[in-house]
């Protein structure tokens, strides 16, 4: 599933985790989820009240929490938040040394602050049935990439 792309998402160079679950043949590693995911982001996965401006441009627009809580599921670790405008929070992944950031392109040239943020867990997040739903949407797509 390696693709020659050049990878732009934050901590690209530094995610050395591994898949600890076993689950999802062919995702060992995150460059390889985000292989896998640019396939399967679509408008569907992306947060209701972003969905006007998801683009195929712009696959990551919107993704954030589902992704991340994805990555804890496959690598471990624990998802964080960077507080947004409207009391929303951009997640992210800390697995021991490694922070990355697998939805980060949909910021462009901002600079995020990946620091002394507070971390996310899902009951809260899953709260919101729809991104429940959006989750277990891309759960399921990825299931079955990997399983072709």
């Amino acid at each position: 599933m390696k693709s020659d792309k050049t990878y732009v998402f934050y901590g690209w160079d530094n995610c050395d985790c591994q898949n600890i679950t076993g689950e999802f043949p062919g995702i060992l590693d995150p460059k390889d989820l985000y292989d896998a995911l640019s396939f399967l982001w679509c408008a569907d996965t992306c947060a209701p009240r972003m969905r006007d401006e998801w683009s195929e441009d712009n696959k990551t627009w919107g993704q954030c929490s589902i992704t991340a809580f994805l990555v804890q599921d496959i690598f471990g670790g624990k998802v964080y938040g960077i507080p947004r405008d409207g009391g929303n929070f951009h997640c992210y992944n800390v697995i021991g040394e490694c922070v990355f950031d697998l939805t980060s392109e949909q910021f462009g040239d901002e600079v995020l602050d990946y620091k002394d943020n507070p971390e996310q867990f899902r009951e809260v997040h899953f709260a919101k049935e729809e991104k429940r739903l959006r989750y277990e949407m891309l759960r399921k797509k990825l299931k079955e990439y990997t399983e072709n």
